[in-house]
């Protein structure tokens, strides 16, 4: 059976905030939770979803959809991507970057961002590996990376 994608709800909420990332990346992404309390606050453009495996929660992505944003990075990108420690390099995280990039298709966008900071251990390669390229702009001292549609 493939990964697929589940909307938070109460149901699945417990299983989300379990997802925790390994100790070396903690520094390079929000916990869920606090992924959580930004959505809710966003809640027009945010898009927070679980990656399942079967029963096992392995991977928490947040998409925002926010096409009247000043800020072009902002208009359409992943916000969070969380891979749970035991599940790495297992395809979770190629995966949840397709689902955004999908459902970006899907409300007409061309082109999809991430932010990511530089560092030993943060995820610059696996977004490059996924064909992202860095635009030459730094937000918050993070690099910005863009896919084309």
């Amino acid at each position: 059976m493939p990964p697929r994608l589940e909307e938070i709800t109460p149901g699945n909420l417990s299983a989300t905030l379990g997802i925790k990332v390994s100790p070396e990346q903690e520094a390079f992404v929000a916990p869920v939770m606090a992924s959580l309390a930004e959505a809710y606050a966003a809640r027009h453009t945010a898009w927070p979803r679980l990656v399942r495996d079967g029963e096992r929660a392995v991977a928490f992505v947040m998409g925002n959809f926010d096409p009247g944003n000043e800020i072009g990075a902002f208009r359409c990108g992943i916000w969070r991507l969380n891979v749970a420690a035991g599940e790495q390099g297992k395809g979770y995280g190629r995966f949840a970057v397709r689902a955004v990039c999908e459902e970006a298709r899907r409300r007409g966008h061309r082109r999809v961002t991430v932010l990511w900071e530089r560092g030993t251990g943060g995820p610059e390669r696996f977004y490059l590996r996924l064909g992202f390229k860095p635009t030459g702009e730094v937000l918050y001292g993070e690099t910005v990376g863009e896919l084309l549609l």
